[in-house]
C-alpha cells in the first residue's frame, strides 16, 4: 500500500500529515504484509478508490460504512457499493429500497456506486481492507484513525455536506462533525437485522437534496446507476 497510489491530489495534500505519522507507517507496513500473504479486499489498486473518485471540492454527502464486503469479487473500494454483475448484497438493496419508496427511483441492475461517488457522494468505509471471509480482520489496526481523519477534514474544510450515519458504529462518528455547518442524518443500519426499524422510511435521499437545494448547493443525482 502506497499514499501515492490512485488518490485525488486534493486529498493527498489535505491528508499528507496523516502519510507521515507513525500510525500510518506501521498500517502501511500491515496492509502490504497482508496482500503479500492473504487474499485480501477490495484489490489493492482500489483501496483508495473513494478518495480518489471524490475529493473535498466535489463532496455533498458522506455515507459512512464499516468493513469492504469479504466475499469474492464484491468490494471495490466504495462503501455498501459491488462490482457490476455481482449479486447485490442484502444491506445494498433495502438502500435501493428505501430510495424507490424515499424518491421513487427503480432498482439499478449494477450494485456499483462508482456514479454517486462522481456525483460528490463520497462513500467511505471506516476499514478500507479485510481478508477474504473474515469480517473485521482488519479493524483496529490504524485505518480508523485515518478515515476519523478524513471525516474530520471534509466537517472542517468543506460547506454545508450531508453525513448519513447508519447504524451503531457509524453513529458514533457524529462527534466529529460540526452539526452547525452541515447536516448530520442518522438512521439504524441498512442491514436485514435492523433495517426494518427505522433505516426504511428515514428518507434520507430526499433529505439530503432539500438541505443541499436549501444551502444553494445542487442536488445529488440519485438516479445515475445503471
Amino acid at each position: 500500500m502506497a499514499a501515492e497510489v490512485r488518490m485525488h491530489p486534493e486529498w493527498k495534500s489535505l491528508l499528507s500529515k496523516e502519510f507521515e505519522s507513525n500510525y500510518f507507517l506501521e498500517l502501511r507496513r500491515f496492509v502490504k504484509e497482508e496482500y503479500a500473504k492473504a487474499r485480501v479486499y477490495p484489490p489493492a489498486g482500489k483501496i483508495f478508490r473513494a478518495l480518489d473518485t471524490t475529493p473535498p471540492s466535489s463532496i455533498k454527502v458522506l455515507i459512512l460504512g464499516q468493513d469492504p464486503y469479504h466475499g469474492p469479487g464484491q468490494a471495490n473500494g466504495l462503501c455498501f457499493s459491488v462490482n457490476d454483475g455481482i449479486p447485490q448484497p442484502p444491506s445494498l438493496l433495502n438502500i435501493f429500497k428505501e430510495l424507490k419508496r424515499d424518491l421513487d427511483i427503480d432498482q439499478p441492475v449494477s450494485g456499483d456506486l462508482g456514479p454517486w461517488a462522481e456525483s460528490g457522494v463520497l462513500l467511505l468505509n471506516a476499514t478500507l481492507t479485510v481478508r477474504e471471509r473474515q469480517a473485521g480482520s482488519h479493524q483496529n489496526r490504524g485505518w480508523e484513525q485515518f478515515t476519523d481523519a478524513i471525516i474530520s477534514v471534509v466537517s472542517e474544510q468543506c460547506n454545508s455536506v450531508v453525513f448519513m450515519l447508519w447504524g451503531a458504529y457509524a453513529r458514533k462518528k457524529a462527534a466529529l462533525i460540526d452539526s452547525e455547518k452541515h447536516l448530520v442524518l442518522q438512521a439504524p443500519h441498512p442491514s436485514p437485522l435492523s433495517a426494518h426499524r427505522g433505516f426504511i422510511g428515514c428518507a434520507h435521499f430526499s433529505s439530503a437534496n432539500a438541505y443541499l437545494q436549501n444551502s444553494g448547493r445542487s442536488p445529488v443525482e440519485w438516479d445515475v446507476l445503471s
